[in-house]
């Protein structure tokens, strides 16, 4: 009897041996393939990943709620308290020469929009890159409004603005936070 329950034992930790390795081995896989279709087609990349929609798996949060949750969160001023550490970074860059001035020209916003990607997510104007490729037009404007953020040494609202979409953890989350 003893020699059997040594048996089960030897036989259960071998399965339990086998099954880590194939959960090793499937999640490996699936990131070595989702690392070449995110180089090779990052749409189809997308897509895969996207949680497919299940309706009527419980009662949905109140939106009211859901929204004021998060906008209580959003909206809370930041107060950083930095330590003394940063006085020491800023002693040790004191020594180092300023860069010299950079100047965008209608040239570099063409470079930069010829290298984009076509069709991935437009920002809030909604324009993807490709029409900003065809309209060349709008070089100049853009390469004179990087500029001006650069030398006012601040950004518009629209370059630090984003959209934020709601995605629940959970079917039948009821639990705002999720």
């Amino acid at each position: 009897m003893q020699k059997l329950t040594e048996r089960i034992d030897d036989l259960k930790q071998r399965i339990a041996a086998w099954g880590k390795r194939i959960r090793r081995y499937t999640e490996r896989s699936t990131r070595f393939n989702q690392n070449r279709l995110f180089q090779s087609d990052q749409k189809r990349l997308y897509k895969s990943l996207e949680r497919p929609i299940v309706s009527g798996t419980g009662p949905a949060p109140n939106q009211a709620d859901m929204v004021a949750f998060w906008r209580s969160l959003w909206s809370e001023p930041v107060n950083h308290s930095e330590g003394p550490w940063t006085e020491v970074v800023a002693s040790q860059c004191a020594s180092i020469t300023p860069m010299d001035p950079v100047i965008i020209t209608p040239d570099d916003v063409a470079e930069a929009v010829r290298r984009a990607p076509n069709w991935k997510s437009p920002g809030l104007d909604g324009l993807h890159h490709y029409w900003l490729k065809g309209f060349m037009v709008c070089h100049a404007v853009l390469a004179r409004q990087f500029q001006e953020a650069l030398d006012q040494k601040s950004l518009p609202s629209l370059f630090t603005t984003g959209i934020t979409h709601l995605v629940p953890k959970d079917q039948g989350a009821t639990d705002l936070s999720k």
